[in-house]
């Protein structure tokens, strides 16, 4: 009886072979994550802040609305006087009132760093700024926008 010789049976040690290192390739691949450059510090009251995209690609859609993620570093002040946080992206801030209304774009985290699903247009716009709200147990409403990097920014063909 003549042994048919089949792409199965002429590589399966390597496609067994392949599913073994696939593991240790995806861990290495999450355990050395690559982050583009933080942006500028600023100081917003008592905070001295350090926003971090987590890549430069274009806002997603996250629970129908489109988000981009950031972390926020704390240089200086106590992030437990925040009572509440926000962030988004835009023309201008959102008011406080239309922040609330929803789970998107609120900051969450610890004194290490504050994470936060920012809320976003679809497509940025060279008008756009990233934009802090940050009400403190107190009351005090402290609000701060930085800059879009060029490299956020849609590019313009000739």
């Amino acid at each position: 009886m003549a042994f048919k010789n089949s792409f199965w049976q002429r590589n399966k040690f390597k496609l067994s072979g392949l599913l073994l290192i696939l593991p240790f390739w995806f861990l290495y691949d999450s355990l050395t994550p690559v982050f583009p450059p933080a942006w500028s510090e600023q100081a917003v009251g008592p905070y001295v802040i350090t926003p971090m995209p987590f890549d430069l690609k274009q806002p997603y859609a996250h629970h129908e609305e489109f988000v981009k993620d950031f972390l926020l570093m704390f240089k200086q002040g106590d992030v437990n006087t925040i009572r509440q946080g926000y962030v988004n992206i835009g023309p201008s801030a959102l008011p406080l009132a239309t922040l609330q209304q929803g789970d998107e774009g609120i900051l969450h985290g610890s004194e290490h760093g504050l994470h936060v699903h920012a809320i976003a247009p679809k497509q940025f716009s060279a008008t756009d700024k990233l934009w802090l709200t940050i009400e403190t147990w107190q009351g005090e409403l402290l609000t701060s926008s930085w800059e879009l990097p060029p490299e956020l920014l849609p590019k313009i063909l000739p």
